[in-house]
């Protein structure tokens, strides 16, 4: 299924999301099949979640063939069985869309992220176009049921209702995918 959507331009999106990273202890939310194993930047340790134990298993063996280091665990991304404050950037590609409270999601993202960190996400949403985001959300019933993905999600409004301070939102494509940067705001003293 990963194959018929990844097309020629992910590979230059998900370049682009993991060019972001800061720090050194970074967080994959949705991990998959390790579609982003070629983009972790070197020198960071990466742990890397999914609520697959099947996608999971594809995952360390992708990384055993890449001769990867990384912590995989399974995890729901409204639950983060993580320490506040433990990474330094949260990463995440196409996978809000799948989430079923996706705020809850985001929310679990900023708490364990440390103070001042990121949070990164390629995600596809509604688009602003009137007329496109009419067609999207008369298909999105039909992606839900195909393939778990709610097309029409408003993840900027999202990344924000869940505390994020947004820093740059760029488009990528038809202002339906979108890269989002965002921060955990640090605690006044």
């Amino acid at each position: 299924m990963e194959g018929l959507v990844e097309r020629p331009g992910h590979s230059r999106w998900r370049s682009l999301l993991w060019s972001k990273v800061e720090g050194t202890q970074v967080l994959e939310i949705g991990v998959g099949t390790g579609q982003n194993f070629s983009y972790y930047p070197p020198d960071v340790a990466v742990t890397a979640i999914d609520l697959s134990g099947a996608m999971l298993k594809r995952a360390e063996a992708r990384a055993g063939e890449m001769g990867l280091s990384l912590r995989l665990r399974q995890m729901d991304a409204q639950r983060l069985r993580f320490e506040d404050n433990s990474f330094d950037t949260v990463v995440a590609s196409f996978v809000f869309c799948s989430v079923p409270d996706p705020v809850r999601g985001l929310a679990e993202a900023r708490r364990v992220c440390r103070p001042g960190g990121k949070v990164v996400l390629l995600e596809h949403v509604l688009s602003a176009n009137r007329v496109l985001a009419r067609l999207m959300n008369l298909a999105n019933p039909v992606a839900v049921w195909a393939a778990r993905e709610h097309i029409n999600r408003r993840t900027v409004e999202g990344v924000t209702r869940s505390g994020l301070a947004v820093q740059e939102v760029t488009e990528l494509a038809l202002g339906i995918v979108k890269l989002v940067e965002a921060r955990k705001k640090t605690p006044p003293r």
